[in-house]
């Protein structure tokens, strides 16, 4: 099956415009110096590109995709999960949303994971099939669970989909198959058993998502997510850098606590490393320390933030793409996976203004770019929180 149909533009989109205000974000300390207005349409323009570029329609059934060409496989449910997040928070300017929603929805639900079938299989091939064993990714099923908590908000849960029974059953799946019953933290996926006792006790960083875990407690009434919780600003607190607040792509608990893991486990040779998986703690901790004010996690955030603002100058240009914990640069190469997530955990530091307003210059001028699929998606949902449109349950 040839990757080509691509999910085009309806004519109204052309004039998309947000109705409604912004989303408070209430424990911001600077926001973008930007009106609301250009925040909304620098948005709405990447939006736009965004959806002609990665959202597909190449597997049937009324299904759409999100094509990721820079992953391991074309279909991944990273994407799929990312997708769903967006078209629920774009709902409020795309009138479309809903059908992509509903589309990426379909696809979720055609590809079960082999393990558990409310999580969802974590790859796909470009003829849509299952690949890889057929089993899931935690980070995947997380942000599905939480676009189907928001499709609940915005749409009911009384038509043909119950959004909000999906969410509960994935909530619940994802604590019983991805979540270390010992440590509390984030297993990789449901494959990760105790059979590999090396990868049983590792976690991938990008992961720990803590303002998730207090939404999966209100929405499942399971206080055992409040342990979770506790164990992840614990682990956040005892494994970044205390001078750079840099955080491993996978760390490992064992008898002296946690510590970043050495050389490969699961991906690269830079797997202890802060690199295209820890990249995205400055979002995820960020995102925890705007919307709840937590202190562990506005600690952290701001600690990386105050790292990569003196390091660069205040020139975001100069953020590379890859850095052992103790701040050493080991790729130059600009990415926004890299720099973008970096505006989030700058709206924590109330001495961050100039370095916010820096970034959020470059993200309004930065375009999609093929190919760039896992940048450009991170850098979109970084948008919609600057721009006060990221919407929550």
């Amino acid at each position: 099956m040839l990757l080509a149909a691509v999910v085009s533009c309806s004519s109204s989109e052309s004039e998309l415009s947000f109705s409604g205000e912004p989303t408070a974000l209430p424990h911001a300390a600077v926001r973008p110096s930007a009106s609301q207005d250009d925040r909304d349409r620098a948005l709405i323009d990447f939006y736009r590109a965004w959806k002609d570029e990665y959202v597909h329609e190449d597997c049937g059934d009324g299904a759409y995709q999100i094509y990721s060409p820079d992953a391991a496989y074309p279909f991944v449910s990273e994407a799929q999960g990312y997708g769903l997040t967006i078209a629920a928070m774009m709902s409020g300017a795309d009138p479309d949303a809903r059908d992509l929603f509903d589309g990426l929805l379909t696809y979720v639900l055609d590809h079960p994971s082999t393990r558990t079938p409310d999580l969802m299989a974590a790859e796909q091939d470009a003829d849509c099939v299952d690949k890889a064993g057929g089993d899931s990714a935690t980070d995947g099923d997380m942000d599905v669970a939480y676009g189907l908590l928001l499709a609940d908000r915005l749409w009911g849960s009384d038509g043909d989909v119950d959004y909000r029974d999906l969410a509960v059953k994935r909530i619940r799946a994802v604590k019983d198959k991805t979540v270390n019953p010992s440590s509390e933290l984030m297993l990789l996926g449901d494959w990760d058993t105790t059979v590999d006792p090396q990868l049983y006790a590792t976690t991938r960083t990008s992961d720990w998502m803590p303002y998730y875990f207090r939404v999966f407690q209100e929405a499942t009434g399971d206080t055992a997510w409040s342990a979770i919780a506790d164990a992840h600003r614990s682990a956040v607190a005892d494994l970044r850098d205390p001078d750079t607040g840099l955080l491993p792509d996978f760390a490992r608990t064992g008898g002296d606590g946690i510590e970043p893991v050495t050389g490969k486990v699961l991906e690269t040779a830079n797997d202890g490393d802060y690199s295209f998986n820890a990249c995205r703690v400055p979002w995820r901790l960020g995102t925890d320390a705007l919307l709840t004010g937590d202190a562990s996690s506005t600690s952290a955030a701001r600690t990386i933030d105050a790292w990569f603002r003196s390091t660069t100058g205040g020139d975001p240009g100069r953020v590379g793409s890859g850095y052992r914990l103790d701040g050493t640069r080991e790729d130059a190469d600009e990415s926004n996976a890299f720099w973008a997530p970096l505006a989030v955990s700058a709206m924590t530091d109330p001495g961050g203004q100039r370095w916010l307003d820096a970034l959020w210059t470059k993200l309004a001028e930065n375009d999609v770019e093929r190919g760039n699929y896992y940048g450009d998606t991170i850098q979109l949902q970084v948008m919609l929180l600057l721009s006060g449109r990221y919407l929550t349950v």
